[in-house]
């Protein structure tokens, strides 16, 4: 497959190179992530210090975590060329239901855009609602599946007073959600009523 990931991977400094280090060798001995009070410990800093490590890292696409789950710090793959396979469900735009691929093949995607105990789908992306965060018409996104997102992050949506799916950032306003296309042509629109049903992790290019 001759398609780039958009993903931009950052560079640790001393501190959180240690604690992503630890995170991944907590996880590899005990089966499970350690929780922030526990690397505070191990370290001998406070909380909120391993809140704005783990914050950091999170940015710099070095570790995942889920909010409102305890214990859900994921490091990524070490190793960058590792490949993995996910499936590719169907095809989404600006609004309407998913189109869905008859007889759906696995695509091969980097391993390091997949944190450990997630799942994970890609779909198709038609339109330009998003082109300014760097997905195009044609480009494949790829999405792991949950239930919430912090405000700005890239989501597949579901509205159901619409019957739609839509990708677009989320951010909370009161009893409202804001949908925000990344394209200075859209305007943001509110919803009562939406579903979230992953978080775009990852772009493969299309093929030109």
């Amino acid at each position: 497959m001759d398609k780039q990931s958009s993903v931009q991977i950052g560079r640790p400094s001393k501190k959180q190179a240690e604690i992503l280090k630890f995170v991944g060798k907590f996880q590899k001995d005990k089966g499970y992530a350690p929780s922030l009070r526990e690397i505070a410990e191990y370290f001998d800093i406070s909380v909120p210090t391993v809140h704005q490590h783990v914050s950091y890292l999170r940015g710099k696409n070095l570790l995942a975590t889920e909010k409102g789950k305890k214990r859900s710090i994921q490091t990524f793959s070490d190793s960058k060329g590792d490949i993995a396979e996910v499936p590719l469900l169907g095809i989404i735009s600006a609004g309407g239901p998913i189109e869905a691929i008859s007889n759906p093949e696995p695509i091969e995607v980097p391993r390091s855009m997949l944190s450990l105990g997630g799942e994970y789908y890609a779909l198709k992306v038609e339109g330009v609602s998003m082109i300014e965060e760097g997905i195009s018409d044609g480009d494949i996104v790829i999405v792991r599946q949950q239930q919430t997102v912090d405000d700005g992050e890239k989501a597949v949506a579901y509205l159901p007073d619409k019957d739609a799916v839509t990708l677009k950032k989320i951010y909370r306003d009161k009893n409202k959600v804001k949908l925000v296309p990344a394209n200075n042509f859209m305007k943001p629109f509110y919803e009562r009523n939406v579903q979230v049903q992953g978080k775009v992790v990852g772009v493969l290019r299309k093929e030109i």
